[in-house]
């Protein structure tokens, strides 16, 4: 069964199906290597700029706040003693890198299965001939496409039409930009939509099948 995404014109009518190449868009969809690759995705996106500091790092404490036997109370050496209050902390977070090492192989291979997922499940649509600079008319495309939810619009940097999509699209909230040759697959998975223009999907489609898919 050959694998589709619906085109849509200008206005967001109906124009017909794209057919899709059953290599990057094809094939059953591998949840583990999804949920892999995104979950290294997020953890990458950290900042890992968390720091406490050690009973070492605290300022003061430098003398015995008491001595040791003949006042009643517990003995002390420090205040900076992480069970007094303002002490240092225990195993808190100190600076580091979230990040996880994923294969090309394996990053590849996800963010195919991720459009397949929306190819086969009718969330992938091909955006032809939009020169509108107006937000209104974006925003009238989607309505008219019954496209809902966050979109993800796929702009090819060297098409001249792109910045016109680019200035229609860019002030409605639901919607994210990304070029084809930097596609996320978290960016993927989180759309409701994902909308390639012609020239998007025909650059996207060259650039996988120069990189062996």
């Amino acid at each position: 069964m050959a694998i589709t995404a619906k085109s849509i014109d200008a206005s967001g009518k109906p124009s017909g199906d794209v057919t899709l190449s059953e290599e990057l868009f094809g094939g059953e969809v591998n949840t583990a290597v999804l949920h892999q690759v995104v979950t290294a995705q997020l953890a990458a996106a950290r900042s890992g700029t968390a720091s406490t500091k050690t009973r070492s790092e605290v300022r003061g404490g430098g003398t015995k706040p008491w001595r040791q036997k003949g006042t009643g109370r517990a003995r002390h050496g420090s205040i900076r003693s992480p069970i007094w209050v303002g002490g240092g902390t225990v195993f808190g977070p100190k600076p580091r890198d979230y990040s996880v090492r994923v294969n090309k192989k394996m990053r590849k291979a996800a963010l195919r299965h991720a459009l397949a997922d929306k190819a086969q499940g009718g969330g992938l649509f091909i955006l032809e001939g939009f020169s509108e600079t107006k937000t209104k008319a974006a925003a009238a495309c989607l309505t008219e496409a019954g496209i809902e939810g966050r979109v993800l619009l796929v702009l090819d940097p060297d098409d001249e039409s792109s910045s016109a999509v680019d200035r229609a699209f860019r002030n409605l909230d639901s919607v994210a930009f990304s070029l084809h040759g930097s596609l996320s697959t978290y960016d993927v998975m989180v759309a409701d939509a994902v909308i390639f223009t012609h020239r998007a999907l025909d650059a996207y489609t060259q650039h996988r099948k120069d990189l062996g898919r």
